[in-house]
């Protein structure tokens, strides 16, 4: 895997970083309560040196106190490369593959965004009401965003006055990150995804100085991903989870 993988990576960590994760021989622990299993999940990205059973071992102590489950969020780079297999050999089951895909941001495939850019708190609350999200998972979400040091931008679709989609993009290091892109149910198949990621897009180059785009997207929301295909996005790397099974991610 190139060096430009490699940051890519380390640009999607700081973009949805929570406010408290502790560094632990190489793994980064992230303890944040929410829907985002990235915010929560043990990120095993330098070189370590422990036993990976004792290391293991450490993190269910570290989750258990937290009440979250132990989850692993692996990559192409997670360190030691053997974890994967050890992990599978203990019983963490893999689930949600997701896809890393990037692109150039190319303005001349906007054809009028359209959507509305909304303060933070007032976008978490509608985020949450699309997904469902507990109280304590929609004051974590606004916890991890409000004290991020990137800058970002939340945007939305309303209609009859209800927001019925939401995006978010955080800009680092000239790449826009597009994150919580959202629609209702009941609203989709009618644009609206496409609205607010031109809409991101376009606020992130034009306003932020970004020239270049990723986002995540599950392997197979195959909508989705041809969605994100008509701006230009191509796979770059896939991640995924191991977990217990049994245990609710």
């Amino acid at each position: 895997m190139n060096a430009d993988s490699r940051r890519l990576e380390e640009l999607s960590l700081n973009s949805s970083a929570p406010p408290g994760q502790l560094l632990y021989d190489g793994w980064l622990l992230r303890l944040l309560p929410g829907k985002a299993k990235r915010a929560r999940s043990v990120n095993p990205v330098y070189p370590s040196h422990l036993a990976l059973e004792e290391k293991v071992a450490y993190c269910d102590r570290i989750y258990a106190q937290a009440g979250l489950p132990l989850l692993f969020r692996m990559t192409p780079f997670a360190q030691p490369v053997s974890l994967d297999e050890h992990l599978g050999k203990m019983g963490f089951v893999r689930f949600d593959p997701t896809a890393v895909e990037t692109a150039t941001i190319d303005l001349a495939k906007f054809d009028g965004a359209g959507a509305r850019e909304i303060p933070l708190e007032q976008w978490v609350q509608a985020v949450g009401a699309l997904r469902g999200s507990s109280p304590i998972q929609v004051q974590s979400h606004f916890a991890r965003l409000r004290d991020m040091p990137l800058p970002r931008r939340t945007f939305c679709v309303e209609e009859g006055g209800e927001v019925v989609a939401t995006g978010l993009a955080v800009v680092e290091d000239g790449h826009a990150g597009l994150f919580d892109i959202v629609t209702h149910a009941g609203h989709r198949r009618r644009g609206h995804a496409r609205r607010i990621v031109a809409s991101l897009l376009e606020v992130a180059s034009e306003d932020l100085g970004a020239r270049k785009a990723y986002l995540q997207v599950e392997v197979g929301n195959t909508s989705a991903r041809a969605l994100y295909a008509q701006f230009g996005f191509a796979e770059r790397y896939q991640y995924w989870y191991r977990g217990r099974p049994g245990v609710s991610p």
